[in-house]
């Protein structure tokens, strides 16, 4: 059976002690947000990039989808795959979205990479303002909101052809996947306390000039982890991964070497 999920599945593992690398995208974006990771590390080990369902070319299911939906996906990709330990990275969404996988299946996740994410519940004006954006993505589509969040997701000096790609995604995506994204996360739970709980080493990276996930956020998060090393990326907002590409892929590298190790 095909699986659900469009995905990357791109190099090997020459060296057998490298795990595969999973990396969940954020929103309103898709697996290509993740392009210079995948060129930089699927030289060594295998590197997996999911498009979320309603996004990229998975199929839009339209309502609500919980975030532990989008893990129980992620689940069953790996499942098919072949793939039982792996290392898992995710970005603001996709960040939530790797601490929901943390919670539903902690013995298959060998390191844990959090970028430019929080763990805190929704507050209740959080939630109304969610709702509403998804009422306005199904009214208007993308394009609108796109424009207005461009230089949040990435700094206004950010390089033309990234903040390009970034565009691109954003107006790409489905409304009816975005919203029902947006209602489920509204919904989703709080997971500072499952954060002190986390056995195994994690990486906290976060952009200096990030408005959405602050640095303030990372500390925290990297205060809460036993086991973790925070990283501050300069002239970066939400997406250092695509604005600085080589400092996110220095601080990741380091990471993934000390647990394959």
């Amino acid at each position: 059976m095909a699986p659900f999920l469009a995905y990357e599945d791109k190099g090997g593992a020459p060296d057998a002690s490298a795990l595969p690398l999973v990396l969940i995208h954020g929103h309103p974006f898709d697996h290509t947000m993740w392009t210079p990771q995948i060129a930089a590390f699927s030289s060594r080990r295998r590197v997996i990039a999911p498009d979320l369902r309603g996004y990229g070319a998975s199929p839009v299911v339209p309502g609500v989808t919980p975030l532990a939906t989008f893990a129980e996906d992620i689940a069953a990709l790996l499942d098919h795959l072949g793939v039982d330990r792996f290392i898992l990275a995710g970005l603001s969404m996709g960040g939530q979205i790797a601490m929901e996988c943390y919670r539903l299946f902690p013995a298959r996740i060998r390191g844990l990479v959090l970028a430019d994410t929080f763990p805190s519940a929704e507050t209740p004006e959080g939630r109304k303002a969610r709702a509403a954006m998804a009422d306005r993505l199904l009214r208007e589509g993308m394009a609108g909101y796109a424009d207005e969040v461009l230089y949040k997701m990435v700094a206004p000096y950010a390089n033309a052809e990234v903040a390009a790609h970034v565009h691109r995604m954003m107006t790409a995506t489905p409304p009816e996947g975005a919203a029902a994204a947006l209602r489920g996360r509204a919904e989703r739970p709080d997971y500072r306390d499952l954060l002190t709980r986390v056995t195994v080493p994690a990486l906290v990276v976060v952009g200096a000039d990030d408005e959405y996930t602050p640095v303030a956020d990372a500390e925290a998060m990297h205060a809460a982890l036993p086991h973790s090393t925070l990283g501050v990326i300069a002239s970066a907002a939400h997406l250092p991964n695509l604005e600085r590409p080589e400092e996110f892929n220095g601080m990741l590298a380091d990471f993934l070497d000390g647990l394959d190790a």
